[in-house]
């Protein structure tokens, strides 16, 4: 699995998560890329978060982590069951688009992961 993040302004590096996708894990990522990011790209506080209702996502120490951060930037809440409105979904798409498109295909998880870096 892979996390990114992404802005009208810049891309973030895609991160390879190892395992499955916990609450700790989440808030470990959040804290360790998504608010240096934000703080770089969106230095004047304007920026926002959005994210999709995945259970790790939803509970109780993602959302206080997101409160305790709502002055560096903000925390848009999408629908649940909106792809048509969520970015995200269109990026990925395009992403899996171009991984088919390559003529090698990826063989172990580390070239699939150079892969979406190159895409």
């Amino acid at each position: 699995m892979v996390w990114d993040e992404c802005s009208w302004r810049d891309m973030g590096p895609l991160i390879r998560l190892e395992t499955t996708l916990t609450g700790d894990r989440y808030l470990s990522t959040l804290s360790d890329h998504l608010h240096s990011f934000m703080s770089i790209v969106h230095s004047d506080g304007l920026g926002q978060f959005q994210q999709d209702s995945a259970t790790p996502h939803a509970l109780t120490v993602a959302t206080n982590w997101l409160q305790e951060h709502s002055s560096d930037f903000r925390h848009f809440h999408w629908l649940p069951k909106s792809p048509e409105m969520n970015i995200i979904e269109d990026i990925r798409d395009a992403l899996l688009h171009a991984i088919e498109k390559r003529s090698a295909p990826s063989r172990t998880p580390m070239d699939l992961l150079i892969a979406l870096q190159d895409s």
